[in-house]
């Protein structure tokens, strides 16, 4: 039952990361007005609103206008209920994780606007590195440690390591290919990741995504011919990875 709870709230809060997603990026109150059609703009009534079972229910079409319903809405509210439920299995009721759902809910904000607009919203990036930095230091244990000065530390290292690697790497794409190659987005999202994990995992986070965006993105290039590949998605993906199988992809790297 407790396992079914969480997977309930976890598509509830899929759908309101649906509002975020369309909303954010279009410079729109996530607030107000409340859930309305993006075709026909009439408000949605409550029983249309229920995540995963509505978008079944309707047949992915608006009750009003019957316009087609984006499978985002249901791809959002199931992958949000799954890896709560992940995330949960791992970590139990602690700080860590109800820390890295926060971070996973705005990892999955990101993907799915850049995937769209191939930006990263700065409430998403430069806000979450504030708010890291601030959790890191009243629940220090997000990096293994007691004090809240050395929880602090943990978290700054991991934001100059996670938003230094990444800017590093765009200056010498830019300098070898004579173009930008490196949104400042992806800088902002790696130092966000680094103020929450640390700049072990930040390392490990910048050595898993080319692993993850690479096929994607030769495929893009060569095959759809387009040139402007998003990477945060990569980025999210592996800092998911990282989140649950970190540790131990450490160990197994330097046999400990």
């Amino acid at each position: 039952m407790t396992h079914l709870i969480i997977f309930i709230f976890g598509s509830v809060i899929g759908s309101f990361l649906n509002v975020c997603i369309y909303r954010i990026p279009r410079e729109e109150s996530i607030v107000s007005p409340g859930s309305r059609c993006v075709a026909c703009k009439k408000p949605i009534p409550w029983y249309d609103n229920i995540p995963l079972l509505s978008y079944i229910c309707l047949r992915a079409r608006c009750r009003f206008c019957k316009e087609r319903i984006s499978p985002r809405y249901f791809v959002v509210e199931l992958v949000s209920a799954l890896t709560f439920l992940l995330l949960f299995a791992y970590f139990g009721f602690t700080a860590k994780f109800w820390i890295y759902s926060l971070v996973t809910f705005g990892l999955i904000v990101v993907t799915f606007v850049d995937l769209e607009f191939q930006i990263i919203p700065d409430e998403i990036s430069i806000g979450g590195l504030v708010l890291g930095i601030v959790l890191s230091g009243v629940f220090p244990q997000l990096h293994n440690v007691a004090a809240w000065k050395a929880g602090l530390i943990n978290s700054g290292l991991g934001a100059l390591t996670g938003g230094g690697l990444i800017w590093i790497t765009g200056y010498l794409g830019t300098l070898a290919f004579k173009k930008e190659s490196m949104g400042g987005g992806d800088v902002k999202l790696m130092a966000m990741l680094g103020a929450f994990l640390g700049w072990k995992m930040a390392v490990l986070v910048f050595f898993l995504a080319p692993f993850f965006g690479t096929p994607v993105g030769l495929y893009i290039k060569f095959v759809k011919k387009h040139d402007i590949i998003p990477y945060g998605p990569y980025i999210a993906l592996a800092s998911f990875v990282a989140m649950i199988w970190g540790q131990r992809i450490l160990n197994i790297l330097f046999l400990s």
